[in-house]
């Protein structure tokens, strides 16, 4: 038995998308990654040159997500509390603002 579910080929498509471009970016590393790491978390920072610029590569290996931050979103980190990142810890693997489907009709 398989399990299946609707959207399903929806998802494993923007899973094969999300793993191409992590790869692309893998490509475009500047230097050694450096690894973060206590008893609750681990992550990989690392440099990559885009077209766009440079971003900081951050990836989660337990989780295996990863996102690719501007210099502007990485200063927008800045200007967040504390309250802010425990808000987002209380939610793990959950968007703060859930996202807006691009295929709706107006």
């Amino acid at each position: 038995m398989t399990l299946e579910w609707e959207g399903e080929d929806i998802d494993r498509e923007a899973a094969h998308r999300a793993h191409d471009e992590l790869l692309t970016l893998k490509a475009r590393q500047v230097g050694e990654p450096l690894t973060i790491a206590n008893e609750f978390s681990e992550v990989r920072v690392s440099h990559v040159e885009t077209r766009n610029g440079a971003r900081l590569l951050i990836e989660s290996p337990k989780s295996g997500q990863w996102i690719a931050l501007d210099p502007l979103e990485l200063e927008a980190v800045t200007w967040q509390t504390t309250q802010t990142f425990s808000e987002m810890i209380a939610r793990p693997y959950e968007p703060m603002y859930p996202a807006v489907p691009t295929d709706v009709a107006e």
